[in-house]
This record gives structure tokens, C-alpha cells and sequence, in this order.
């Protein structure tokens, strides 16, 4: 099955599942539900499409995708809501980075091939988890010097 965004490569198939997940990125990504939403109460607009986008993680979990690129599209959703709270440049950044989006591209792409991880998938997903171990544990060892200094 083809990686594009668009309907065709779905429509050909006769998927109507795969059809509403890639209409619903589109509608989520570049919609201006978001951003509207984001001018009167910022970081609502964001956590919902975060929730709305657990639908195509939903999809991708029936297909029985690797947990591997599970975990991916997770950490694209996360990361599209974590950036777009901040004000301003969460904005711009909706612009850029359509989590949906990649998230459909994914889906398509290891649907065709059963579902299996690649070795980018691996990467992407241990090099975001040490990322979150180092800045944890940074956070932590700021609070016990903060903590030392204070006492």
C-alpha cells in the first residue's frame, strides 16, 4: 500500500477505516479547528487533537502494528501537544509538524508490510527514551542541589 496522504491509495484498496483516519488527520492537521480553539483557550486546542489523533493509534493497534511504532506515533502526539502550548511558537509549529499526518503516513506504510518495525522506528523510539531518562535525570539532580543549597 502506498505512503501517500491523500485518498487515492486508500480508495483503491476499498478501506474505509484506513479512508476516516486519513480524513480525520486532515481535518485535525490542517483544519483551523486548533487554532482557533488555541486563541481563547490555549493548550485545549492542542489536547484535543492530541485525544481525537488516538484514533489512528487505536487503528494501528486493531492492525496489530509492531508496539514499536505504536510508541511512535505516541511520541509524535505528545510532542505536537507538548510545543504547540507554548504560545506563539506552538502555533508556528502546528504549521510545521503535522503529528496526524506522519502518524497516517506510518500506519500506511507498516500496515503494508505487516506491521513490523523498522530499524528508524527503533531509533527514533530509544533515542526519545534516553532524551526523557537525561532530561529527567537533570530535573532531579537540579532539585537535590537546589534542595542542598536551600538547607
Amino acid at each position: 500500500m502506498a505512503t501517500t496522504y491523500g485518498r487515492t491509495a486508500v480508495e483503491s484498496h476499498g478501506d474505509r477505516e484506513l479512508a476516516r483516519v486519513q480524513t480525520l488527520a486532515r481535518v485535525l492537521d490542517h483544519g483551523l479547528v486548533d487554532p482557533l480553539i488555541g486563541l481563547f483557550a490555549p493548550g485545549i486546542g492542542d489536547a484535543l487533537g492530541s485525544v481525537l489523533g488516538l484514533y489512528v493509534v487505536v487503528v494501528a493497534t486493531r492492525r496489530r502494528v509492531s508496539p514499536v511504532v505504536i510508541a511512535r506515533m505516541l511520541m509524535n502526539l505528545a510532542l505536537d501537544m507538548v510545543i504547540g502550548v507554548i504560545p506563539i511558537l506552538g502555533d508556528a509549529a502546528d504549521f510545521a509538524f503535522k503529528a496526524n499526518k506522519r502518524n497516517v503516513a506510518l500506519l500506511l506504510d507498516r500496515s503494508s508490510t505487516g506491521g513490523r518495525a523498522t530499524a528508524r522506528d527503533w531509533a527514533i523510539v530509544v533515542a526519545a527514551a534516553l532524551f526523557w531518562l537525561v532530561l529527567i535525570g537533570l530535573v532531579i539532580y537540579g532539585f537535590v542541589r537546589l534542595f542542598h543549597a536551600l538547607a
